[in-house]
């Protein structure tokens, strides 16, 4: 094993975190590339797209462009922390430096709360998507929930360098079912090819209400729901204590995810609004599966189905890697349970791993009790952790520049745009979102359930304080 793979990643301030060190420098370039597309594409552009066109129209493409760019600001910000100080620990090991161990604390326990609700979600879609091929429609939902789970968790334990080949592929499957539809519609868009009897074009948008056929305040009222497929952006930094050469990798990763977002949310909404009125979307149905299916495409629904099934794979097999890695950071500093810092021979953090799962089988649990409502349940405890875990990115980058500015740290020449102004209109936009979860019925359970999480943070913290020993953090500074 070579001393590189021993030793944590020292910072330009002259901090490592023990957290960091034992891991196996496997991530290639086209394995962080490829995280970085899996992160900003998912399902919420799959079926969610429907759903939003139908409520708002073809304003949907702005409303994806400008939550685009927040999404984008708070990967920017952690891009240059990363640069930093490289770290598995990611915003965790950020918000311990700038921060202190309460900070760590509440970034690793809302970004678990994020992706182990959100791992419940994946398998209880997984099962859904699984029963609409009749071969499975036999195996009861709660089966086919715990084999998904099973078997990505399988995968995972095995290796980092498996993990970035099932998302490199992963990511493949979604690019390409992508770029295909995309080409198909630019296509009918040329040779104006009707589709459902009418001719495509930007006649189509102009002939139905135009950009705002409902108004402005429906374009408002989505903007919530479509920060939430947004959620993955950040996990590229997890991945990047597992890097080789992060320093050269981050930035072209980082950078790539703007345009991938203006290509890929931006362009597919476009294009959909002028194949079909957008009245002819629905919530029910793949908005590139309601086109494929009117143009008499065969099976475009079930190479679809395969899509967004291999959508919320990525996602399980994103947030179990994640949540290891960020726990096995926590446990060093004693705010995670001892057992989440362990590692197997093949430098896995096997602990966190294994604790994310035992929430997954909870999820298994909902899908033999409550099948139909498994879903929306979990969806309003993940929301919070995605917010949470943005802002505090966010908040640990702001307090970095501060430092810099006192000539504490030297900030790197890959830097976040317009900062501070940049950190504090970004930390403005999320409290929006969190108002305008108000307005939705779904938003407001999740809102009801705040106290609750505030709660369990608080009794967490004063159980786990007298166990707190900064020096797996502090001792490595220079």
């Amino acid at each position: 094993m070579s001393e590189q793979t021993l030793q944590p990643t020292e910072g330009e301030s002259g901090h490592r975190d023990a957290g960091d060190a034992g891991y196996s420098k496997a991530l290639k370039s086209r394995h962080i590339n490829m995280i970085a597309i899996g992160g900003a594409i998912g399902t919420g552009l799959f079926l969610g797209a429907g759903g939003r066109l139908a409520q708002a129209g073809p304003a949907l493409a702005i409303v994806y462009a400008v939550c685009g760019l927040f999404a984008f600001f708070v990967v920017r910000a952690l891009g240059e922390l990363i640069l930093h100080r490289p770290s598995s620990g990611a915003f965790v090991s950020y918000a311990r430096e700038f921060m202190g161990e309460k900070g760590a604390y509440v970034a690793g326990w809302m970004h678990f709360l994020n992706w182990s609700t959100t791992g419940i979600a994946d398998i209880t879609a997984i099962a859904l998507y699984a029963h609409f091929w009749s071969f499975f429609t036999p195996v009861p939902q709660w089966v086919l929930a715990l084999i998904a789970l099973a078997v990505v968790l399988t995968l995972n334990l095995v290796s980092v360098r498996l993990f970035g080949e099932m998302e490199f592929w992963f990511a493949i499957v979604k690019v390409a079912a992508l770029v295909l539809f995309m080409i198909i519609g630019i296509v009918l868009l040329v040779t104006q090819h009707p589709v459902d009897g009418l001719a495509p074009g930007p006649q189509l948008i102009a002939a139905h209400g135009g950009v705002f056929p409902a108004g402005v305040l429906p374009m408002v009222l989505i903007v919530q729901g479509v920060v939430f497929a947004y959620a993955s952006v950040e996990l590229v930094g997890v991945a990047a204590g597992e890097t080789e050469n992060p320093k050269k990798i981050m930035p072209k990763a980082i950078n790539s995810i703007m345009w991938r977002i203006l290509v890929f949310y931006v362009g597919s909404v476009v294009l959909l609004a002028m194949l079909m009125p957008w009245s002819s979307y629905s919530a029910d149905q793949s908005p590139f599966v309601t086109v494929l299916s009117h143009l008499g495409v065969p099976a475009a629904d079930s190479v679809m189905n395969l899509v967004v099934l291999t959508a919320a794979m990525s996602s399980l097999n994103s947030g179990l890697y994640s949540t290891g890695r960020i726990l096995r950071s926590m446990s060093m500093a004693g705010s995670a349970p001892k057992f989440t810092g362990v590692m197997n021979r093949n430098q896995v953090p096997y602990g966190g791993i294994l604790l994310t799962a035992s929430v997954c089988v909870l999820g298994v649990a909902l899908n033999y009790l409550v099948p139909k409502d498994a879903f929306e349940i979990v969806l309003n405890f993940a929301a919070i952790g995605i917010l949470g875990t943005w802002a505090i990115i966010v908040l640990s980058h702001l307090l970095f520049v501060r430092k810099a500015n006192r000539g504490e740290v030297t900030r790197p020449s890959y830097r976040l745009p317009f900062s501070p102004y940049t950190e504090i209109v970004t930390l403005v936009f999320l409290a929006v979102v969190v108002v305008l979860m108000g307005f939705d019925h779904t938003g407001r359970i999740t809102l009801l359930a705040l106290p609750v999480i505030a709660a369990a943070l608080v009794v967490g913290w004063f159980c786990v304080r007298k166990r707190i020993d900064m020096s797996a953090f502090e001792k490595a500074e220079s």
